[in-house]
Protein backbone atom coordinates (compact mmCIF):
# COMPACT_ATOMS: atom_id res chain seq x y z
CA UNK A 1 0.00 0.00 0.00
CA UNK A 2 2.76 2.46 0.93
CA UNK A 3 4.17 1.64 -2.71
CA UNK A 4 1.37 3.38 -4.31
CA UNK A 5 1.96 6.13 -2.91
CA UNK A 6 4.56 6.64 -4.33
CA UNK A 7 3.88 5.11 -7.79
CA UNK A 8 0.61 7.01 -8.61
CA UNK A 9 2.24 10.38 -8.14
CA UNK A 10 5.04 9.41 -10.33
CA UNK A 11 2.66 8.27 -13.14
CA UNK A 12 0.50 10.89 -12.57
CA UNK A 13 3.65 13.19 -13.14
CA UNK A 14 4.91 10.41 -16.05
CA UNK A 15 1.25 11.25 -18.15
CA UNK A 16 1.62 15.01 -17.54
CA UNK A 17 5.46 15.23 -19.08
CA UNK A 18 3.38 13.00 -22.36
CA UNK A 19 0.98 15.46 -22.43
CA UNK A 20 3.34 18.25 -22.77
CA UNK A 21 5.06 16.98 -24.74
CA UNK A 22 2.22 15.89 -27.40
CA UNK A 23 0.87 18.94 -27.22
CA UNK A 24 4.19 20.80 -27.99
CA UNK A 25 4.42 18.30 -30.63
CA UNK A 26 1.17 19.04 -32.75
CA UNK A 27 1.38 22.74 -32.15
CA UNK A 28 4.89 23.11 -33.58
CA UNK A 29 3.45 20.80 -36.93
CA UNK A 30 5.39 17.69 -36.54
CA UNK A 31 2.08 15.74 -37.81
CA UNK A 32 1.09 18.32 -40.17
CA UNK A 33 2.58 16.28 -43.66
CA UNK A 34 2.88 12.31 -42.76
CA UNK A 35 3.11 11.82 -46.58
CA UNK A 36 5.46 13.69 -47.33
CA UNK A 37 8.56 12.44 -46.39
CA UNK A 38 7.58 8.57 -47.53
CA UNK A 39 7.05 9.53 -50.92
CA UNK A 40 9.79 12.18 -51.24
CA UNK A 41 12.08 9.66 -51.17
CA UNK A 42 10.52 7.59 -54.58
CA UNK A 43 10.39 11.11 -56.39
CA UNK A 44 13.07 11.12 -58.64
CA UNK A 45 14.67 14.70 -58.89
CA UNK A 46 18.40 14.83 -58.72
CA UNK A 47 20.23 16.73 -60.96
CA UNK A 48 22.28 14.95 -63.47
CA UNK A 49 25.82 14.23 -62.64
CA UNK A 50 27.11 16.16 -66.08
CA UNK A 51 28.69 19.28 -65.32
CA UNK A 52 26.60 22.17 -66.64
CA UNK A 53 29.32 23.97 -68.17
CA UNK A 54 31.02 22.83 -70.89
CA UNK A 55 35.21 22.33 -71.17
CA UNK A 56 36.96 25.14 -73.39
CA UNK A 57 38.36 23.85 -76.59
CA UNK A 58 41.81 22.65 -76.28
CA UNK A 59 41.99 22.06 -72.77
CA UNK A 60 41.25 18.38 -70.91
CA UNK A 61 38.34 18.08 -68.31
CA UNK A 62 41.29 18.47 -65.23
CA UNK A 63 43.05 21.20 -66.18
Amino acid sequence: MEALFMLIPIAIGVMIVVVIAFVYTVRSGQYDDLEGPAWRILMDDDDPLVPHKRPKPGKSPGE
